[in-house]
Formats: structure tokens, C-alpha cells, sequence
């Protein structure tokens, strides 16, 4: 294998769309904490610190999940269980990426970053990555340190967190129910293969799933107001906020009342679209 094949899967190992959307989420706290980017070098500073620590997790994810992900459809080509990469070289790879990005968070931006950072490691590879062999809660245990980014983008700005970073955490810890929840639904075989106890894996009929995508499609829909009301956005955010949460909700209960696989695709795309719209509005509103 040539050394271009090689770089290839060690990027791979990184999860470079979970990465990119930590990212987002990360430099979105950073806006709307400091009002805008003041301090570039400190931004730039943030954006490697969580890249770095952001695709050591993901590394390590799959180091610990190398035997199962081979169970897996959806996962048997990745690196490790394709046999491209030895499991203890990505060992060591993601254990450098996730310090040196702590490292750096703490030596350039704050402690406090570097500990949200730290935690957010902490939570997705030692407690949600063996809760998915356990219960269908990890899910919701999963959503914690999905939701961290925002907060540590907003401490990286301002060096403390704030009742608005805890709404930016909150539209980010309900908006992956229902985006987790169309996943599994559509790989429910996949992940009953390789012993997940996801919900629909546990119950198959699927009826505490489909009542947990509405509700809190709902709890998000009222929560992603709230930035609005508190004076973080303006009128334009309230309207498309409102707007997006509404189409949300809606394919999430047309998926309820179909229970089809399309409509499952169909939410799925509709919790990709909803997050960039949001911030979208709220960076337009805080902007002009």
C-alpha cells in the first residue's frame, strides 16, 4: 500500500464529518460568545486543540469497536477491521491526537477548553462507547458529550460558561435524538448484528423510539426559541428557528406514522439540514 492509501485511512480513523460538525459547533460558542472573532490567533488555536481531540476520540472509538464494527455492514471497511491499519498503531495514534489537542487547548486557549475538552473525550469513549453494548440509553448518555462543543468554543472566548452557552448545549443535546434515532432506525439489523442495544434493536416495533423522535422534536423546537427570548438573536433567528423546528417535527411524525425506511432517510437528511439553517439565522441575526 502506497504512503498516499496509508494518510488516507489513518484520516478516516479521524471521523472527518463528526470532526467537522465539533468544529462548527465549536467555532459557533466561539462567535457567539466573544460577539465575533477578536482574537484569531486564540480561534485558530481552538480549531487544531478540537480537531486533534476530536479525531483521537474517533480513533479510539473504533479501536475499542474494531471487533464489533466488523460485524457490521456499515463499518467492516473501516481500517482497523479491514486490516489496513494494525489495531495498536491506531491505539497509539489516537492517544497522541487527543492529548496533543488537550495539550494544545491548555496551553493556548484556557483550562477551562482544555477541561470541557478532556471531558468530552471522557464521555464518548469510556462511558457512551461500552453503554452501546449495555443499554438503549446510550443514546441519550451519547448526546452529553455531543453537545459539549459549543460550550467549549464559548469558554475558549470568554474563560466562563453562561446561561446562553447552556442553550447552545441544549439545541445540541435534544437535535441528536432525532438524528441518532433515524440512524437506527434504518441500520436496526446492522446493529443488532454486532450486538448494539440500540432502541430499535431492543424493542423492534420501534414505539418508544417514534414517541421519543416527537417529543423531543418538540422540546427542541421550544428550546431553539429561547435564544431569542434571552436577547442572543433577533426576529429573523425566532422566525426561522421556528420555521425549521416545524419541518422537523413534521418528517419526524410522518416517519412515526410510516415506520418506513424512506422516511427514516428522509429525517435523517431533515437533522443534517436543520443544524447549519440554525446557525445560519443566528450568525446572520447576531451579524446585521
Amino acid at each position: 500500500m502506497n504512503i498516499i492509501s496509508i494518510i488516507s485511512s489513518y484520516f478516516e480513523l479521524t471521523k472527518p464529518r463528526i470532526t467537522s460538525l465539533v468544529l462548527v459547533t465549536s467555532a459557533l460558542g466561539f462567535f457567539l460568545g466573544g460577539q465575533g472573532i477578536h482574537d484569531v490567533g486564540r480561534f485558530i488555536a481552538l480549531l487544531i486543540g478540537v480537531a486533534l481531540t476530536c479525531g483521537g476520540s474517533s480513533t479510539l472509538n473504533q479501536y475499542l469497536e474494531r471487533e464489533f464494527d466488523a460485524k457490521m455492514l456499515r463499518t467492516r471497511n473501516r481500517p482497523i477491521p479491514a486490516g489496513i491499519i494494525p489495531a495498536a498503531h491506531a491505539l497509539n495514534f489516537g492517544i497522541i491526537l487527543t492529548l496533543l489537542g488537550i495539550f494544545i487547548l491548555y496551553v493556548k486557549v484556557n483550562i477551562l477548553t482544555a477541561f470541557l475538552s478532556l471531558l468530552t473525550s471522557f464521555l464518548y469513549i469510556m462511558v457512551y462507547t461500552p453503554m452501546k453494548r449495555v443499554s438503549w440509553l446510550n443514546t441519550t448518555i451519547g448526546a452529553f458529550p455531543g453537545a459539549i462543543p459549543p460550550l467549549g468554543g464559548w469558554a475558549a472566548a470568554t474563560g466562563h460558561l453562561n446561561f446562553s452557552a447552556g442553550i447552545l448545549f441544549l439545541i445540541l443535546f435534544l437535535w441528536q435524538h432525532p438524528h441518532f434515532y433515524s440512524i437506527a432506525w434504518l441500520l436496526k439489523d446492522d446493529y443488532k448484528r454486532a450486538g448494539f442495544k440500540m432502541l430499535p434493536v431492543v424493542e423492534p416495533d420501534g414505539k418508544r423510539m417514534f414517541a421519543h423522535i416527537l417529543s423531543f422534536s418538540w422540546m427542541l423546537l421550544f428550546v431553539s426559541l429561547v435564544p431569542a427570548m434571552i436577547g442572543l438573536s433577533g426576529a429573523i433567528y425566532a422566525g426561522g428557528a421556528f420555521a425549521a423546528g416545524i419541518a422537523l417535527w413534521w418528517v419526524g411524525r410522518r416517519l412515526t406514522l410510516t415506520r418506513s425506511l424512506a422516511d427514516a432517510r428522509n429525517l435523517l437528511k431533515a437533522t443534517v439540514l436543520y443544524l447549519p439553517v440554525l446557525f445560519v439565522l443566528i450568525i446572520l441575526d447576531v451579524t446585521f
